[in-house]
């Protein structure tokens, strides 16, 4: 019988809540809930042994919570790690993609099962099979038919596709034989196109967002210019909670009264060093140099509030309602422009 280790975060592995999200990780030599459900529809293995550790610890501390994990693979040394799946949970999304970059690195297969906007899904694609799943953990049910249904083939070692087997491209281009050379075929799929039958490009491209650039600001001398950070630029204390990674949420303070962040406000991003930040908050969100602009007549005004949230892990989805928002609030307000600073 082949043997299976299942990661899990807190919530599924029966820990707690939001309240629990900085467990340390832990080692259960059984299957523990969505695990267990799994491991009943393997043939020819069965879940060993569970992981769980709290989403907020391992995005936090992941060196710590690797080193815990790998001594976990290395003494069980499994046929196959599952993480999650995730479905669409952000920090969730981004562990899991780190788990399975570990078992790659341990040379043990893994699966994840991911929604296909959860920012784990790019983080993980490379080293992982990732299973795509509905973005919410309420069709669990389906995600963990889907898993097992590839476990088992990955197990047995059967051949799999992205089309056949639900799990999304990871963009590899592997050597087939065909009998009709390249010219032959692009003149089949060109034909099929024209005609409206169906064909498979041999070269899919990436799909990109088309944003159309609003107009430039005729005269900056007389433009509200607001602030806006994927920084994590918040006041000292974090006194709203805005997550250090994959954000829920943005924020917006007022800074009507300040002619720089230094001394009230800090960084709590988990995805860059925040010593400078820190020092001077400026950096990344540049209040103090507006207000020089704004003295020296070089821009109208600034406008009195700062927004803020953080860009490392946060969902594509989330992501474009933040912006739809904070657009729409600063239309609302007649703002000329405003200044997006990343880290």
């Amino acid at each position: 019988m082949k043997k299976v280790v299942f990661y899990l975060n807190q919530f599924f592995g029966q820990i707690g809540g939001e309240d629990k999200a900085d467990y340390p990780p832990h080692l259960e030599a059984k299957a523990v809930g969505a695990a267990a459900a799994f491991s009943k529809q393997l043939k020819s293995a069965e879940v060993t042994h569970t992981l769980i550790c709290g989403d907020n610890y391992y995005n936090e501390n992941k060196d710590a919570a690797n080193d815990f994990i790998r001594s976990a693979l290395e003494e069980i040394r499994p046929d196959l790690l599952i993480a999650g799946p995730a479905f669409n949970a952000g920090r969730y999304g981004m562990a899991c993609a780190g788990v399975t970059e570990l078992a790659h690195k341990l040379s043990i297969p893994a699966i994840s099962g991911m929604y296909e906007e959860n920012p784990g899904v790019e983080m993980a694609r490379k080293y992982c099979l990732i299973v795509a799943t509905a973005d919410s953990s309420s069709h669990m049910r389906e995600a963990l038919k889907d898993l097992a249904a590839l476990a088992q083939k990955v197990l047995d070692g059967e051949d799999i596709s992205p089309e056949r087997d639900g799990y999304l491209a990871q963009g590899y281009r592997r050597t087939e034989f065909s009998d009709k050379i390249g010219a032959e075929r692009a003149v089949d799929m060109l034909l099929a196109r024209l005609q409206n039958k169906p064909f498979v490009t041999e070269l899919p491209m990436p799909k990109f967002d088309a944003v159309e650039p609003a107009p430039a600001i005729s005269d900056l001398s007389t433009a509200t210019i607001a602030l806006i950070t994927t920084g994590g630029i918040v006041p000292l204390g974090n006194p709203d909670k805005l997550q250090s990674a994959s954000a829920q949420k943005w924020l917006k303070y007022d800074v009507d009264k300040l002619d720089q962040l230094q001394g009230t406000y800090c960084t709590i991003h988990g995805g860059y060093d925040p010593v400078y930040a820190n020092e001077k908050p400026d950096r990344v969100a540049p209040l103090d140099l507006l207000r020089h602009l704004e003295k020296t007549g070089v821009i109208g005004k600034v406008y009195p509030y700062f927004y803020t949230t953080t860009g490392t892990g946060t969902a594509v989805a989330n992501s474009v309602t933040f912006g739809q928002e904070i657009g729409q609030e600063l239309k609302n307000a007649e703002v000329s422009g405003a200044i997006l600073t990343s880290t």
